[in-house]
């Protein structure tokens, strides 16, 4: 029933900047009502990452994004954002948004949204 559509990604210079959104949708559903939300990235030829995420209310940067990017949520328009600054070609990669149900464990991903970022 839940979809995840992510959007904002694109091709950026080094050192710019990106918003990313994941917009979920679904009768009854509600983003604060989740156990998890966050971002997670894949780049070519590596395993999928977690990136950014909001696990009751603690968050958590992967080391290499601390500093350049921020999380957060607007619980009113059930979407979750990742605020990317200082944008590095390491960052490209397709970035993905997850949530997980707090009760049933239940994880949901959206399609992806490419970010590629030049040097």
């Amino acid at each position: 029933q839940v979809q995840l559509v992510e959007s904002g990604g694109g091709l950026v210079q080094a050192g710019g900047s990106l918003r990313l959104s994941c917009a979920a949708s679904g009768t009854g559903f509600s983003i604060n009502a989740m156990g998890s939300v966050g971002w997670y990235r894949q780049a070519p030829g590596k395993q999928r990452e977690s990136v950014a995420t909001i696990t009751n209310g603690a968050v958590k940067y992967t080391d290499s994004v601390k500093g350049r990017c921020t999380i957060f949520r607007d619980n009113a328009k059930n979407t979750v954002y990742l605020q990317m600054n200082s944008l590095k070609p390491e960052d490209t990669a397709v970035y993905y948004c997850n949530v997980v149900y707090r009760y049933t464990h239940l994880e949901v991903w959206g399609q992806g949204t490419l970010v590629t970022v030049s040097s």
